[in-house]
């Protein structure tokens, strides 16, 4: 019906004016792409199909998930949408995205990979649904969670509010953790975090500033709003080290760690578009992960248009050989009973490496490491030995 794939998109002007996302027509348009702003107010079939679906609907979830009517109609909608229409490729799936909402599961996502054996782990965590201090106390004791922690609102977006925590540093303010609410044994990291942004099969990370070292004691607890924290330009008095913790050296994050980190949870989550908070415990060197989000800013993200359309690019790619296969599959059982199986496989083989290797190359743009003032952007290798040929 259209000469041109649409993607539609499902963002807030304030997230589509940030990104200059219609000043991008000239990359897609040359591709074979356009762009247009879903209307949830008018009937979706009256504006016709589309291909590719774009949102951060995050919010919406968080808020359908405490039972607000209008975001459960909003996710129903499209749920029945692309129900009816299995073949729009969606980034990304609303079912993953679900996953991010509760800061628990996502931290038990984490827990249950492999990255603890590069020395990357999760902070240790509870939730707490105590208002009871000695039930509280009983909870931190039995899941190793020590002083100073976090606390934190347990759904994680959705409001303002979910980005307002305490740093509690004695029991004397655990009538603080008001569930329901997770708290996380605070990491300290020399003030630095490194945000890692990633879009398919790039990635990038740079530095930020975060929380100054925090040690249990009789202090008051602080209570702190992550984004004024953490933004490139912040100048809180809370990322200021103290006098005594000036002389800790600061560790550089390993690019191997950073690239496993990214493609790990990747898959772990089953999305494309992620932001990864990582910090580096002082004297260990091992990385901590304090927090994940979809669709983040990507404040900062080279070339990130190019990214996106190299990521739409793989899931069609990836579509293509789904169908192909189910077209092969279904053409074994009715007409090819006589050919060997083996040989079949082969073939399927045959064309999934051929389709990967045509995507590779006409992502060559962006296969090559990228330095930045910033930080650094790179792609997923291959294999291991691609560290040591770039």
């Amino acid at each position: 019906m259209f000469e041109k794939k649409r993607i539609a998109c499902l963002l807030s002007d304030k997230k589509l004016k940030k990104l200059n996302w219609f000043e991008s027509d000239k990359v897609y348009n040359s591709n074979g792409y356009e762009f247009f702003k879903l209307d949830l107010e008018a009937d979706l079939k009256s504006q016709g199909g589309f291909h590719i679906l774009l949102h951060k609907l995050v919010d919406t979830i968080a808020l359908g998930n405490q039972g607000d009517k209008k975001s459960l109609n909003i996710i129903s909608l499209i749920e029945d949408y692309l129900s009816k229409h299995p073949d729009v490729i969606v980034i990304d799936p609303i079912r993953n995205v679900c996953q991010l909402v509760d800061r628990c599961k996502t931290y038990s996502i984490i827990d249950a990979t492999d990255l603890y054996k590069y020395g990357v782990f999760t902070p240790t965590f509870c939730e707490i649904k105590s208002t009871y201090n000695k039930n509280v106390e009983m909870q931190l004791k039995s899941n190793n969670v020590g002083y100073p922690f976090v606390c934190k609102p347990l759904v994680g977006k959705g409001s303002k509010e979910a980005h307002d925590m305490f740093i509690i540093f004695n029991k004397n303010n655990l009538h603080l953790c008001k569930p329901p609410c997770v708290v996380q044994t605070f990491i300290n990291h020399n003030a630095t975090l490194y945000k890692m942004n990633i879009v398919g099969e790039q990635y990038h990370y740079s530095d930020r500033p975060s929380l100054k070292n925090f040690y249990a004691g009789t202090q008051k607890a602080i209570l702190f709003h992550t984004r004024d924290v953490s933004k490139a330009n912040s100048e809180s008095s809370l990322s200021i080290l103290d006098i005594e913790d000036e002389g800790i050296p600061r560790l550089s994050p390993n690019p191997m760690i950073m690239c496993k980190i990214a493609s790990t949870l990747r898959k772990a989550f089953g999305m494309d578009l992620l932001g990864i908070d990582v910090i580096i415990e002082n004297f260990t060197g091992k990385y901590a992960i304090i927090d994940v989000n979809p669709y983040p800013s990507y404040d900062g993200f080279p070339n990130f248009f190019h990214a996106l359309l190299d990521c739409i690019k793989e899931k069609e790619t990836k579509l293509e050989l789904k169908r192909a296969t189910a077209t092969i599959n279904e053409t074994n059982k009715t007409e090819c009973h006589g050919h060997n199986k083996s040989e079949v496989n082969t073939n399927m083989e045959q064309q999934e490496l051929q389709a990967d290797n045509q995507r590779r190359t006409e992502n060559s743009s962006a296969a090559e490491e990228k330095k930045t003032k910033s930080g650094r952007t790179v792609r997923f290798p291959k294999n291991i030995a691609e560290w040591y040929t770039t």
